[in-house]
């Protein structure tokens, strides 16, 4: 017969309980600390905050002072550009027919009821036709398209106080690139630009264009 087999108990492990630590106490010297800190941060914040402040102020009177100068520069070579293209005018468009006898600068319209607002570089004019020239120190295709908005106020304003004349347009420009130049011509614009010591009028690819 097999041995009996003995048997031996094991030990039984009992579980360790928990040990629960003990809550530390808030004194009324841990809330004063923690109100400090927060008051640090604040403080801390609000001088950042400060700080972002002033340095955005600095950047806006940079900008600003940076916008004059550009726009100081832009009338100085504006200015320039009407004192080189526009005198002489009235001869040069007339090998294209017309006989101007007056020219005037900086002309203004103003007719709040209709919100009728523009200005002119350039005016020539006779009894039957004008012309409406606007001055720009490099030709661009935005000044194109503004000039003539500015033909079609000049046309209302007409109408309203009964002038007949027929309206024509030009961008005169110390700097012309050939697209801008082809641009204006194709809007039915005369050119006007520096050529050598004198200046060349180019007409429009088609008949120009009346207001």
């Amino acid at each position: 017969m097999p041995a009996a087999r003995t048997t031996t108990k094991k030990a039984v492990k009992t579980a360790k309980e928990p040990i629960l630590k003990k809550a530390k106490k808030v004194t009324l010297d841990d809330v004063w600390a923690t109100i400090n800190e927060i008051g640090k941060a604040h403080k801390e914040t609000e001088a950042a905050i400060k700080e972002t402040q002033r340095a955005h102020a600095e950047m806006e009177a940079a900008l600003k002072e940076t916008q004059r100068i550009v726009g100081d520069l832009g009338n100085k070579f504006g200015d320039e550009a009407e004192h080189t293209l526009i005198p002489g005018l009235p001869e040069k468009f007339k090998q294209f027919g017309f006989d101007f006898g007056a020219i005037s600068r900086n002309r203004k319209i103003k007719n709040e009821k209709h919100n009728i607002h523009a200005e002119i570089d350039a005016f020539l004019e006779n009894g039957t036709q004008a012309m409406a020239v606007e001055v720009k120190a490099k030709l661009q295709k935005g000044d194109v398209d503004n000039h003539i908005r500015r033909m079609e106020k000049l046309r209302s304003y007409a109408d309203l106080h009964g002038d007949v004349r027929e309206y024509f347009g030009a961008m005169a420009a110390t700097v012309v690139n050939e697209g801008e130049r082809e641009y204006a011509l194709e809007r039915g614009f005369y050119v006007i630009e520096p050529s050598g010591e004198d200046v060349k009028v180019s007409e429009p690819d088609s008949a120009p264009r009346v207001w």
